[in-house]
């Protein structure tokens, strides 16, 4: 089913202490508020025992933190969540892209901060305990620091730095310069040789995610990575539920305080809980936590019962496995995304009477939607839970089967068309439901989700006419558990089922992904694969055939 199964490794998350969570919200690090101390305090706090040589690195439990910003901010909070004590840094000015390059060549292999001219250096050199800079560079307003800096080294001239008179008369004005800067500190050129320090005893327990951008952006950020010692991976989602490569990136190291440094990874919050999930969740069939875009679905929809409601009876369980199997994967050749089987099982059918319960629909006993679940669980088929509620609501039934609802590979869908109102029967009229029950539900849905660490869950709501969901754009469709899916339901001629594509793409509320049905019987013709994904645009992703 999942290819690190349900179970969860055992993740102290503590978090960081508020005094850090402070210095980072001014560099444009956002963190925790609460929990045991991280990079608190001064160097000289740390006490009296320790190497005046050595750079100690901060190795508290930290909640997971997103850095953002400029590159001088980055570099900043970096330094501050990564390094607890430095002898020595090195410096540039902020836009001199020859100066940072030629700093970032001498920091990252010396094991020593980077930092760039702006708020906040000269306290961050305090609280590391730096006594000696190594500069890069002119620092702004200084004569000539508008232009690459001539000290720059291979980076920044042809002349290497420290070749030549002019080279060392230029290094030795540069460095000149910073005395404002910099304070009481001892100040080199980019020709003199830092003092020897000793490196960090123990590894960095930080994971690093960066967003597309963060490598070519931020080049003095990715020094003082580099400095640090830390793991690295680049998340191109931002998401670090999406794709199966971080997730593996993250549970290599479970134990490790894990780091954003990008302004696509959102808030700390959101941040936090995605990485737990990615952490602790069970995956979904194909890998990753996240529904869409990193795969599409084709289901076969239907009831264990028989053909009558659908293709997915016209076979047992492990024939139905096999030919979603077989459906998905004419659909393969078709998609830059994996194309997943699914079974979207009918779990409450609507029914012509009104039984004893009043409600006019029939639940499916749980034992046998079990079966179906399990078997398609293991053979890596996603499984969506159809309700036809009658009328009573779409909540209550929803909570009978939140059994089911609890296991990673198992979502829900809500069908309008047979939510009835008091006095209606099915068959009468085509029924219908409000935005604000739907979002009962979804809020519902969602806490069960966050509440299990369980990765994200497909929620399809069937419609074909716009009646079937009133006040639509009302639809709470933001909660970051649930892919929420408006699913063409409509039969018919190619002509007529495209109207009802197009009809329900209009004024679509934000964060929702398109479905389509393709009916046996009812269609005339039916779609081909081809067609399904070819003519029907954009491509549907979840595709379900009654």
């Amino acid at each position: 089913m999942s290819k690190h199964g349900s179970g969860k490794p055992g993740l102290p998350r503590a978090l960081a202490a508020s005094a850090l969570a402070a210095a980072l919200v001014l560099s444009g690090c956002t963190a925790g508020q609460n929990g045991r101390s991280g990079a608190s305090g001064t160097a000289a706090d740390n006490g009296s025992d320790r190497d005046e040589n050595r750079v100690y690195l901060n190795t508290a439990a930290a909640e997971p933190a997103v850095i953002t910003g400029s590159d001088a901010e980055a570099a900043l909070a970096a330094s501050q969540t990564l390094f607890q004590s430095s002898p020595v840094a090195v410096v540039a000015p902020e836009g001199d892209a020859a100066a940072i390059e030629a700093a970032a060549a001498e920091a990252g292999p010396a094991g020593v901060p980077l930092l760039l001219a702006g708020d906040g250096l000269e306290a961050e050199l305090q609280r590391l305990g730096v006594r000696q800079v190594k500069t890069f560079g002119a620092p702004a307003g200084a004569a000539g620091s508008s232009a690459p800096s001539a000290s720059a080294g291979p980076a920044g001239s042809a002349e290497p730095a420290g070749t030549g008179a002019a080279s060392g008369t230029a290094g030795a004005a540069g460095a000149a310069e910073w005395g404002s800067v910099l304070g009481g500190v001892g100040i080199l050129a980019p020709e003199q040789p830092l003092d020897d320090v000793a490196g960090a005893e123990e590894a960095s327990p930080f994971s690093v995610l960066l967003d597309e951008d963060a490598r070519k952006e931020l080049p003095a950020t990715m020094a003082v990575l580099q400095a640090a010692g830390v793991r690295t991976h680049v998340d191109a989602a931002a998401d670090p539920r999406a794709a199966p490569e971080t997730v593996d990136f993250l549970r290599a190291e479970p134990e490790h305080n894990v780091l954003a440094i990008g302004g696509d990874f959102g808030n700390t919050a959101q941040f936090a809980a995605r990485t737990e999930t990615a952490l602790t969740a069970a995956e979904l069939p194909g890998g990753g936590m996240l529904a869409f875009p990193t795969r599409r679905m084709v289901a076969l929809y239907g009831h264990p019962s028989g053909p009558a409601l659908g293709a997915l009876g016209e076979q047992d369980v492990e024939a139905a496995i096999a030919r979603a199997k077989k459906l998905a994967g004419e659909y393969k050749n078709l998609s830059d995304e994996p194309v997943i089987p699914a079974f979207e099982i009918i779990a409450t059918v609507a029914t012509g009477s009104a039984g004893e319960d009043g409600d006019y629909s029939s639940a499916t006993d749980i034992d046998l939607l079990r079966t179906w679940v399990d078997a398609a669980g293991e053979a890596g088929v996603y499984v969506v839970l159809d309700l036809q509620p009658g009328r009573t609501d779409f909540l209550t039934q929803a909570k009978a089967y939140e059994e089911l609802l609890k296991e990673p590979h198992v979502g829900l869908a809500l069908d309008p068309e047979w939510r009835l109102q008091d006095g209606e029967r099915h068959m009468e009229q085509i029924g219908s439901v409000t935005a604000a029950e739907i979002n009962e539900v979804s809020d519902w849905l969602a806490r069960l989700t966050r509440g299990n660490s369980l990765p994200q869950k497909v929620l399809i709501l069937h419609q074909f006419q716009l009646r079937m969901i009133s006040n639509r754009e009302q639809l709470e469709t933001g909660h970051d558990e649930l892919a929420v899916v408006i699913h063409a339901d409509g039969h018919g001629g190619p002509g007529q089922k495209m109207e009802t594509w197009s009809a329900l793409r209009q004024d679509l509320p934000d964060d929702v992904w398109m479905g389509w049905k393709n009916f046996y019987d009812e269609d005339t013709p039916m779609f081909s694969p081809e067609k399904t994904y070819g003519d029907v645009k954009p491509a549907p992703w979840f595709v379900s055939y009654q």
